[in-house]
């Protein structure tokens, strides 16, 4: 009794460091500025709920939004696809180099995003993709892949052997087993490395700060500098902007978590 009642308080000291900076900021997003310098953590004296109409009613709050979901989707869907496809490879097939190939592929993890942002620049601005979705895309995706083909490969080398077998001499190629059978078995990592992805990719800002110039392609952490003034930064227009664009992620999130449920009971093999 007395180890779950430490556990139970240790759980609710961790969550309040996690809950107290959210919190505070959607509360920021009813005070005044004044307010917020003097009673941060409090309650707002009045709920003033101006400054979210404020944010909901701009136009240009809109296209940041989907600015971010377009180039956050497009990110997950072409990590998922990449990814999933070189993760099988490696799994399944053996071919010379194989291993030296996987480990050059992993080396990725070694090497912070910021140290390729000089050159991930001039190579954009080369290519033509400079102030594009794709110059977010691209390299997201691409700095994404040696995380997603570690998570990939270790899933499907877990797959059965006899099931390829079967299907195998049932006269089904690598191809056409990837797409009908690996991929609807593998649900669980799908939606665990998407989740990772969109996260990533939706709180992005180094990046996008580099390769967009237009207020048209920008996406929403660039957006909130709008509220940054040369001498005065408004504070609850500010709070009530991050409030609003964090919903997606996770409405995105929950919407994952039951995905990744049933696709640990609905992608069980049975021996």
């Amino acid at each position: 009794m007395t180890r779950n009642i430490l556990r139970v308080t240790l759980l609710l000291i961790v969550a309040s460091f996690v809950l107290a900076p959210m919190i505070a900021t959607i509360l920021g997003g009813f005070k005044t500025n004044a307010e917020i310098r003097t009673n941060a953590l409090g309650l707002p004296a009045m709920w003033n709920t101006e400054f979210y109409g404020q944010i909901i009613t701009d136009p240009a709050f809109w296209r940041y939004l989907r600015n971010s979901m377009i180039i956050s989707v497009g990110s997950v869907v072409l990590t998922l696809i990449v990814g999933a496809a070189a993760a099988y490879v490696f799994a399944q097939i053996r071919f010379f180099g194989s291993r030296m190939l996987f480990s050059y592929i992993l080396l990725g993890l070694m090497f912070p995003f910021a140290t390729a942002i000089l050159p991930l620049f001039i190579k954009v601005r080369d290519i033509g993709l400079l102030d594009t979705w794709w110059a977010v895309i691209l390299p997201q995706t691409a700095f994404s892949l040696s995380l997603a083909i570690l998570l990939f490969r270790t899933f499907f080398a877990q797959l059965p052997k006899e099931l390829f077998e079967a299907a195998y001499i049932d006269g089904c190629g690598y191809v056409r087993f990837f797409w009908r059978f690996t991929l609807p078995l593998s649900a669980p990592i799908l939606a665990t490395v998407g989740v990772f992805v969109f996260v990533q990719s939706w709180n992005n800002f180094l990046l996008p700060l580099v390769v967009l110039n237009s207020r048209d392609v920008f996406t929403w952490p660039l957006g909130m500098m709008q509220f940054r003034g040369e001498y005065v930064t408004q504070w609850n227009l500010t709070l009530a902007f991050v409030t609003l664009t964090i919903v997606p992620a996770i409405v995105f999130f929950l919407a994952a978590q039951k995905y990744i449920v049933a696709g640990l009971t609905g992608g069980a093999v049975k021996g």
